[in-house]
């Protein structure tokens, strides 16, 4: 194909719509245009419709485990939107998880993020899932951990958002801990 183009052996002319034109390499089609649809939905959509639309549900594959074992737990976070939803967040923190009111298991404060506004993006109807672990234990200390015993506990997951369970934005599970 290079040849028939390098060559002269095609008649070019601007002005015909029938033959090819030298302009047509050069221009971008107008179909490669696209809108910052995050930011329009921003400006369209209020903050109460931005959080109304993603939903938040955590949930482990059993009720019951061990004591010692890893319970395994997934988040999946949906917009029901056909449009993309930016949720704005209380830090670059996006979504936190907790046992039984412990961010992250832990007893002392985890790293603490900057005080500057986050954003979660959802592209219209997506689907986020994430999976994480919690190892039954506790963390008391810098260097301390403590294994937790038999009972139930707790375990929930949601956008870093105020009011975020008000919101719906917040889900939780309970998982039993028995001896073996």
């Amino acid at each position: 194909m290079r040849r028939i183009y390098e060559s002269e052996a095609l008649h070019r002319d601007d002005e015909d719509a029938f033959s090819p034109s030298e302009s047509d390499r050069r221009e971008r089609p107008q179909a490669f245009r696209w809108v910052n649809v995050s930011r329009l939905s921003r400006l369209l959509f209020p903050r109460r419709l931005r959080t109304w639309a993603v939903s938040v549900r955590i949930g482990t594959p059993r009720e019951e485990y061990p004591v010692g074992a890893r319970v395994p737990f997934r988040i999946t976070m949906k917009n029901s939107l056909p449009i993309p939803v930016e949720v704005p967040t209380a830090s670059p923190v996006l979504w936190t998880w907790t046992v039984d009111g412990h961010r992250e298991a832990s007893h002392v404060p985890v790293a603490d993020p900057p005080d500057t506004e986050g954003a979660f993006r959802f592209d219209r109807g997506e689907y986020k899932r994430f999976s994480k672990r919690w190892n039954g234990l506790f963390r008391v200390s810098e260097t301390e951990w403590e294994r937790a015993g038999p009972g139930t506990y707790t375990i929930g997951a949601g956008l870093n958002v105020p009011e975020a369970e008000r919101k719906g934005l917040y889900d939780e599970t309970t998982v039993t801990l028995v001896r073996e």
